[in-house]
């Protein structure tokens, strides 16, 4: 039998080290492939992030923009001077490094992370809000150095943000050398302290920056009750301790303090003799903020006995209502290209282009998710746009998101029961703005008016529509006032009265007026009949 023969043959051999060969080039090509893909993402996702960081900071500058802000109507703005002479220096800090302290620090913001949730909502919408949120925190006085962004369909109920999101912060937050993560949305007291275990530096929310730039910009005795009241507030439920310290009281005779009898038991905790005073501190504000509102009533009652129209500038925050307000009456108002720049009242005295006199008065701002404990704190403030009989909408016609700020100061106006009076939708700073935005705007609101405080354009046009808005003097009549009589001559010349014809005869002047209920029941004594009639 021929043996057989096992050997292989060279034609064999090159066929195996051809396929090995085709193998490694295959798997060299799938690596190479992986490696590329893997590389393509990192690349796509730092360049999201720089995208959004961009966004962030250019949305930033245009929120507070550098331009030339005053005109002769503002005045000598010597409230501004003072204001930038106590402007807070960055790098500067005399914060406690221990994080646990936060809630008994007042809020000092120096380099910032941003950082906020979306679910429902649209990129473009996610990212608006949080440009918002980075003007505010350099309005606040800090420096803004990188904002995350997650879409999310619920928050995570103990770190608000996903694990991989949160540590994506923190690692940020250790490579830029930040000491503040602020986000925007209001955090329960549990989720802002998972974050800031992780994060390892101090977490504000957008309540609190809000509350903090209120506290530095409130000046009246009553503004500021109104923000220490709004703080307390939200600072009460976000109270802690920890450790044994945190008894006041010792057990008994055989407690560490040998206090004797009559002092077993745990005892007031520190944490509890906190609430307390919070609690007396609040009722105090709140007595206080009463014994001013019959001061503001009685200037409002006079105002109506005298039947003077009221009109209320109201609008969302930095829109240019102080300035309006100067424009219009040369009030020299304080005026900031700053978030809620000025937060205490304004009313001074304006007259139609045909003499008809009214009261203008600036109201504060508003901005998307006011804190609710404001809201209720500026009641009192707020019920001057409620009791008006004009509400001046000022809008920023030049911002990316203009009915958004719209449907914001509505919803507030709303929760003060002002929603129901007129209102006159002015679209400010118009001479920066894109003409297909305010054409967008004209055709979904019934009463428009297109201004520039800035530059003063279509001033004139939105006089003449609060002067054909406004209640005028509606009791007609005819006189004849003596000669001798001048003074009430001079009298109907006022801005609460309306002359239509004079004519001078031989027993006096005689005049066809419109007056109020008021001034008509002084005027009887001169009444004459209609000749017409």
């Amino acid at each position: 039998m021929t043996e057989q023969n096992n050997h292989p043959t060279d034609a064999s051999i090159d066929e195996t080290i051809a396929r090995i060969l085709a193998a490694d080039d295959a798997s060299r090509e799938t690596e190479a492939a992986t490696f590329n893909q893997a590389e393509s993402d990192a690349e796509t996702a730092q360049a999201n992030r720089d995208s959004l960081r961009r966004s962030v900071l250019d949305g930033r500058a245009r929120e507070l923009a550098d331009i030339s802000e005053h005109t002769e109507h503002d005045g000598d703005q010597f409230d501004l001077v003072e204001r930038r002479s106590l402007r807070r220096v960055e790098g500067l800090s005399t914060e406690l490094e221990d994080i646990t302290e936060v809630e008994y620090r007042q809020l000092r913001l120096e380099r910032v992370v941003l950082a906020g949730l979306y679910s429902g909502s649209s990129t473009a919408e996610a990212e608006h809000s949080l440009r918002e949120l980075a003007a505010l925190a350099e309005t606040a006085g800090s420096t803004v150095l990188d904002g995350f962004l997650q879409r999310r369909a619920t928050p995570d109920p103990g770190t608000f943000f996903g694990s991989g999101k949160a540590e994506e912060m923190r690692a940020a937050v250790a490579e830029l050398g930040a000491d503040t993560v602020v986000v925007d949305s209001e955090l329960a007291p549990s989720q802002r302290r998972g974050l800031e275990d992780i994060v390892k530096v101090k977490v504000i929310d957008r309540t609190g920056l809000i509350l903090d730039i209120f506290a530095q910009h409130a000046k009246s005795r009553e503004g500021k009750a109104q923000v220490e009241l709004a703080q307390l507030e939200y600072l009460l439920p976000r109270l802690r301790g920890w450790g044994e310290s945190m008894s006041r009281q010792a057990g008994g005779q055989a407690g560490a303090g040998g206090a004797g009898m009559g002092s077993r038991g745990p005892g007031e905790t520190k944490i509890e003799l906190d609430r307390r005073r919070i609690n007396q501190r609040m009722a105090k504000l709140r007595r206080e903020i009463r014994s001013m509102k019959p001061a503001r009533e009685a200037k409002r009652a006079n105002r109506k006995r005298n039947a003077v129209p009221s009109v209320a500038i109201a609008g969302y925050t930095n829109a240019g209502k102080s300035s309006l307000l100067n424009r219009l009456t040369d009030a020299g108002v304080l005026v900031e290209n700053a978030l809620f720049a000025t937060l205490d009242p304004t009313t001074r005295k304006a007259v139609t282009p045909d003499g008809i006199g009214y009261t203008l008065s600036d109201t504060v701002g508003f901005v998307r998710q006011l804190p609710t404990q404001l809201v209720e704190a500026f009641r009192s403030t707020l019920e001057e746009v409620a009791e008006a009989d004009l509400i001046l909408h000022v809008v920023d016609a030049s911002h990316p998101e203009p009915e958004g700020q719209i449907a914001a100061v509505r919803a507030v106006l709303a929760e003060v029961d002002a929603h129901e009076v007129d209102e006159i939708i002015v679209l400010n700073k118009a001479d920066a703005a894109e003409d297909h935005v305010i054409d967008r705007i004209r055709r979904r609101e019934p009463h428009v008016a297109v201004v520039s405080a800035h530059t003063g354009m279509g001033i004139e046009d939105l006089k003449r529509r609060i002067a054909d808005s406004i209640p005028r003097p509606n009791i007609e009549m005819h006189l004849l006032v003596p000669y001798s009589e001048g003074d009430v001559v001079a009298r109907l010349h006022a801005a609460d009265a309306e002359i239509l014809h004079t004519e001078y005869q031989e027993g006096g002047t005689r005049l066809q007026v419109r007056v109020r209920g008021p001034l008509a029941a002084e005027l009887q004594q001169y009444r004459v009949q209609d000749d017409a009639a």
